[in-house]
């Protein structure tokens, strides 16, 4: 039975029926998330002995993940998470495996490399989107589905840092190809874990010719989530201009690499912060209002980034945008759920996914124009410009009030 509660909390959200454990699987198999990518192009990169080669061959792997997200969403929306979520756990780990014999040892041709990451990328088992259906069964309380939104969110902010720190405490003892291996076995245990729970068994799927309500297609399903997405997408632009913005800020302040880490790790400190505050408070305003302020206060923090004089200055700013990045993607979420019918809860998480991973992708590859054209306050700005007016087109319409009295009706009488 779903759960409710008058004062829900974290410790609540834990205390749904099979919560804890399809969580705890699903926060497994997504920790390979930020292992997979960084291992295989350090692998590709040693492989190949090209630099050229490993970042041609990434642009395929996030091109087929980004892509094709909803299309595998839609597989797991129309069979249901076991049906679906398994074939491609088993494509993706051929795909993986095969690549990791590819790099084992250098030599290995461009063409298969970049072939064998695009497959492996088309097959990612969608477990962030279909955990976060499954809470939106589990609890069908809002307040309670806010924190756990909330709690999602700043679980997988944490396993995209814990990630590389992982693989780079594996690429002090091994091959890069090892880090793949450790990934794929993380993903095959979570996945398996997952799709046994009794919440994710209880899942009915929409079926072969079922119709799913509000958003029967995939443009449809975009559609009725337009204003998440693209907030999302403002969001995933800022963060992907972020790690390229800070890395030149600090080189041109005499600060390494290591300096613009910890600035980077405030930004996902703030993050955290400001997700698990978004989800405790119990608010008045409606999601869509929320976004929009969000974003404004988003936009707002990258221009003041703008104005840091050094890189201590630097890392409050990122500290304070941060605050906005966990709650604003949370409140998308929310939004994209409660847009669609039950059947459809997959295909709209994952809209709002891509789109910040198509932001992120655009803002890296912007950044990195713009930053050797223009000083990088004004990289800073831009940036939050394009955050602010995402903020001004999501924002609703002021609600008009009914004119009064018979001098003020539309007929003139």
């Amino acid at each position: 039975m779903p759960a409710t509660s008058t004062r829900p909390s974290y410790a609540a959200v834990l205390r749904i029926p099979s919560a804890r454990r399809t969580f705890a699987t699903a926060l497994l198999g997504r920790l390979s998330y930020g292992i997979v990518p960084l291992s295989v192009m350090l692998a590709v990169s040693r492989s190949s002995g090209s630099y050229a080669v490993a970042g041609a061959v990434m642009a395929l792997f996030g091109a087929t993940v980004v892509l094709l997200g909803p299309v595998r969403a839609a597989l797991v929306d129309r069979y249901g998470p076991g049906r679906a979520l398994v074939p491609m756990l088993l494509a993706h780990l051929a795909a993986l495996g095969l690549l990791t014999v590819a790099v084992w040892r250098p030599g290995a041709h461009a063409v298969v490399l970049g072939f064998l990451t695009a497959l492996a990328g088309a097959c990612v088992p969608p477990l962030g989107p279909t955990m976060r259906a499954v809470w939106s069964r589990i609890a069908q309380d809002r307040a309670l589905l806010q924190r756990a939104y909330s709690l999602d969110g700043v679980a997988e902010e944490l396993l995209f840092v814990s990630g590389p720190l992982l693989v780079g405490v594996l690429a002090g003892f091994a091959v890069p190809a090892v880090g793949i291996v450790v990934g794929a076995a993380l993903l095959a245990a979570g996945v398996a874990g997952f799709v046994t729970s009794p919440a994710v068994r209880e899942t009915r799927p929409a079926g072969r010719g079922a119709r799913v309500g509000k958003g029967a297609g995939g443009p449809r399903v975009l559609g009725r989530v337009r204003v998440p997405v693209g907030v999302a997408a403002g969001v995933g632009l800022a963060l992907g201009s972020l790690d390229l913005l800070v890395v030149v800020f600090a080189g041109r302040h005499g600060h390494g690499g290591a300096s613009a880490a910890w600035v980077l790790a405030a930004l996902s400190a703030g993050s955290a912060v400001g997700g698990l505050l978004n989800g405790a408070v119990a608010w008045r305003r409606s999601a869509r209002v929320r976004l929009a302020l969000l974003a404004l206060g988003l936009g707002l923090a990258l221009l003041g980034a703008g104005l840091a004089p050094g890189l201590g200055t630097l890392a409050l700013a990122m500290t304070g945008a941060g605050f906005f990045v966990a709650p604003a993607l949370t409140t998308a979420y929310l939004i994209a759920d409660e847009a669609v019918a039950p059947e459809a809860r997959v295909r709209a998480g994952t809209w709002v996914n891509t789109a910040t991973n198509a932001g992120s992708t655009l803002g890296s590859a912007t950044a990195g124009f713009l930053a050797g054209q223009l000083p990088v306050a004004v990289c800073f700005a831009l940036t939050g410009g394009v955050v602010l007016l995402t903020a001004a087109l999501t924002a609703p319409a002021p609600a008009r009030s009914r004119p009064r009295g018979r001098f003020f009706s539309p007929s003139g009488a």
